[in-house]
């Protein structure tokens, strides 16, 4: 297995930004919203949208456990209902 983390940036409210290019399969995914974010984010696959997703407010966080791997981490995406809020995360691949 293989860790990684990041930010997402969601320039534009309403034009969802994929957290990652990379085919590995996810085994386990935290994301969360900082705080001082205006809006709420949306974390999802790549129907995620402004108003539709997992909702995450200032301070919140959503952890997924997929394993055996079964999904890849190009599937996910972010939006925000905000211009310029970040989304954090932290993510085990397998190889």
């Amino acid at each position: 297995m293989r860790f990684d983390a990041g930010t997402t940036d969601v320039p534009s409210a309403g034009t969802r930004v994929q957290l990652s290019n990379t085919a590995d399969r996810v085994v386990w995914i935290r994301v969360s919203a900082r705080t001082g974010i205006s809006g709420t984010l949306y974390f999802g696959r790549s129907d995620v949208s402004s108003s539709n997703g997992f909702e995450l407010s200032a301070n919140d966080y959503l952890e997924i456990d997929l394993r055996p791997g079964s999904e890849a981490f190009s599937a996910f995406y972010a939006d925000a209902s905000s211009n310029g809020n970040d989304l954090d995360w932290a993510v085990l691949l397998e190889h």
